[in-house]
């Protein structure tokens, strides 16, 4: 091979080098185009949540505490039994409080004959009374006809006193025995109180959630403080969802707003329900450094959701059991309007000047000063080229967002990728539209 051909081909080969080169860069055949893929500004329905995560309870939940101390002598029920109101749940041993109550009503008949025999002694008084005003009455006649001497009279008179003091001794004698009277009557119906107390009642219908005694177990009952813990009954017949609502979210929650309810414990299973209760108070988590604020809001669920669950043997009214983990997304707002996908719209600074307001302004006060406006944005795409578009959004749910004013039906915007449009793509941009799922490709190894 002569040099002549050797330095052809050489030059050849180098030519085509910078041609691939020069292609793949853009350096030839004009700038390479960004790859984005779009979708069509459409009208759909759009629901706005709040989710949160909370304990399912009963809505009516009674702990049954012993009031007075005892040996426990009959338990009749088991947890997960169903009870009525005024059925017999618990009795504690009596024999020390029945004791207490006959000494209180013996108390009692023996003040009761004590209001009695002071009533006769009043009675007796009032007639001593009566005859020493009448003796009294007629020594005054003979006393002013001078026929009584004066020391008659005095003696008269004397007994007339001590009868009308008798009188009245008598009478508040017979006021302190009614007083003591009624004091016994009180004292014998706490007796009765406490021993009506050693038999426990079902307060509602419900069901013996929980239980934490057994029969012959020795509980504790006092006046200051809450006695022993026997049981629970709870009413399930009305189930609720407590979830813990962060203070950015509170507000957009109404009463009655609906719900889906997602339960860990049926994982194939979707409930519903609806805002029965908004805590007013906040619950305050953490330290001043990382402290999250909550308020408590209480999702009523719908029985019709689940009725399909009950068992047609089984008499408890609820599949739900107290304490189970669920989720719930709170419907707080529906509209049906223009909407593109959420990843669309981006933002970007607008850098206004602020001019000094007064001409006689210091130097310092007449320098230059910039104010920073972030707007929101999204890409129009036509025939290859892009447009910024101006807009502003209202709601949004997991993946579009609701546009309010700057696109219509049937425009065109980029959808993706995210990062192109969070950066790189600008007004009047030139790209390249492809499908969505080319952006994503792994490259082929070679």
């Amino acid at each position: 091979m002569g040099k002549t051909t050797k330095y052809i081909l050489i030059t050849v080969g180098v030519v085509i080098v910078l041609l691939v080169v020069g292609k793949v860069t853009g350096l030839l055949g004009g700038p390479s185009k960004t790859q984005v893929a779009t979708e069509k500004v459409a009208v759909r329905d759009i629901v706005e949540t709040v989710t949160a995560s909370g304990k399912i309870k009963p809505h009516l939940e009674v702990k049954i505490t012993a009031e007075v101390s005892g040996e426990i002598v009959e338990l009749p029920v088991k947890e997960g039994d169903v009870v009525k109101k005024g059925q017999l749940l618990c009795k504690i041993r009596p024999d020390a409080l029945k004791s207490a109550f006959e000494r209180n009503v013996a108390s009692y008949n023996t003040q009761k004959a004590s209001v009695g025999n002071s009533k006769q002694l009043l009675a007796q008084a009032q007639a001593t009374y009566d005859n020493q005003a009448n003796i009294y009455k007629r020594d005054q006649t003979l006393f002013d006809n001078k026929v009584l001497t004066a020391a008659e009279f005095d003696a008269a008179k004397a007994s007339y006193e001590g009868a009308k003091a008798g009188l009245e001794a008598a009478k508040q004698n017979v006021i302190g025995s009614n007083y003591g009277l009624a004091q016994s009557s009180a004292s014998v119906q706490e007796a009765q109180a406490d021993l009506d107390k050693t038999s426990i009642f079902s307060p509602i219908d419900g069901v013996i959630s929980k239980l934490t005694v057994e029969k012959g177990d020795r509980v504790l009952g006092t006046i200051q403080f809450a006695g022993t813990d026997i049981m629970t009954v709870s009413d399930l017949s009305k189930m609720d969802v407590n979830v813990d609502v962060n203070e950015n979210d509170i507000n957009r929650i109404e009463l009655g707003d609906s719900a889906n309810i997602d339960v860990d414990a049926f994982l194939d299973k979707k409930f519903s329900g609806a805002v029965s209760e908004i805590g007013s108070a906040a619950n305050v988590v953490g330290t001043n450094a990382d402290q999250v604020t909550n308020f408590t809001v209480k999702v009523r669920i719908n029985p019709e959701s689940y009725v399909a669950l009950l068992k047609k043997t089984a008499a408890n009214p609820s599949p739900f059991r107290p304490g189970l983990t669920a989720t719930v997304d709170i419907r707080t707002n529906h509209v049906n309007g223009i909407t593109v996908p959420i990843q669309s719209v981006t933002t970007r600074e607008d850098k206004k000047t602020a001019k000094p307001s007064d001409a006689n302004s210091s130097d310092d006060d007449k320098q230059v000063k910039m104010s920073t406006v972030v707007k929101e944005y999204v890409f129009v795409y036509n025939a290859g080229k892009l447009k910024q578009v101006l807009v502003t959004t209202g709601i949004q749910d997991d993946s579009y967002i609701q546009v309010l004013t700057g696109l219509k039906k049937g425009d065109e915007v980029v959808s993706a990728p995210y990062s192109a449009i969070s950066k790189t793509l600008s007004d009047g941009m030139l790209v390249e539209k492809v499908d969505k799922s080319k952006l994503f490709d792994k490259p082929a190894d070679n």
